[in-house]
């Protein structure tokens, strides 16, 4: 897929091919067009982005989208507040739920991510993330899936300036993904008939 350009989708409609594998078509579709490259404000929403990227590393976003009220119930809808008060009783909870990732390691850094937001005051994290949005002008417009980047300066400050706060999980190539998936960045391709509407 690296190379390639946009795909006719089932409605005609040009779409990063991403958005079109043939066996997961529906979800991706549904997360592609209404979801992925919008602008995603609120410190809650974006712990739970961040959560979901962290949970992603090493697996299919497949696997994270179609877990993800599991997910929300099992992390009380992402209250920054909520989890930061989960305790090692909490943490097993988890572990033994089947509508997660069982991950240990993920899953505490989960909770230590909460705690860490809870430190900040509020809509400082939403602060902190949407200034590593890069400016617009001069991004040059990916035209296939090689034009996009795993890795930016943007994305290698944004992870250093989490860390530094206490945040985990959260690499230069997760922190990207964020950036994309909460639309600091607009990779979609230029040919996508939803770059010019996030």
């Amino acid at each position: 897929m690296s190379g390639q350009g946009v795909v006719p989708g089932p409605d005609g409609l040009l779409r990063c091919p991403w958005g079109l594998e043939a066996e997961t078509m529906a979800d991706y579709r549904v997360y592609h067009d209404t979801e992925w490259g919008r602008p995603v404000h609120g410190d809650d929403a974006l712990y739970e982005r961040i959560s979901l990227e962290a949970f992603q590393s090493g697996l299919s976003w497949l696997t994270i989208l179609r877990r993800r009220e599991g997910f929300r119930a099992a992390f009380a809808d992402f209250s920054i507040a909520k989890v930061a008060e989960f305790t090692e009783a909490d943490e097993q909870r988890l572990i033994a739920d089947p509508g997660i990732i069982r991950n240990r390691a993920k899953i505490a850094a989960t909770i230590s991510n909460a705690r860490a937001a809870a430190a900040l005051a509020p809509g400082e994290l939403d602060e902190l993330i949407w200034s590593h949005a890069p400016a617009p002008d001069g991004r040059p417009i990916p035209r296939t899936f090689a034009d996009v980047a795993a890795i930016t300066p943007e994305s290698t400050a944004l992870s250093r300036d989490l860390k530094k706060r206490g945040f985990r999980f959260v690499g230069p190539t997760t922190a990207y993904a964020l950036m994309q998936a909460c639309g600091l960045v607009n990779d979609h391709l230029a040919d996508c008939h939803s770059h010019d509407t996030v």
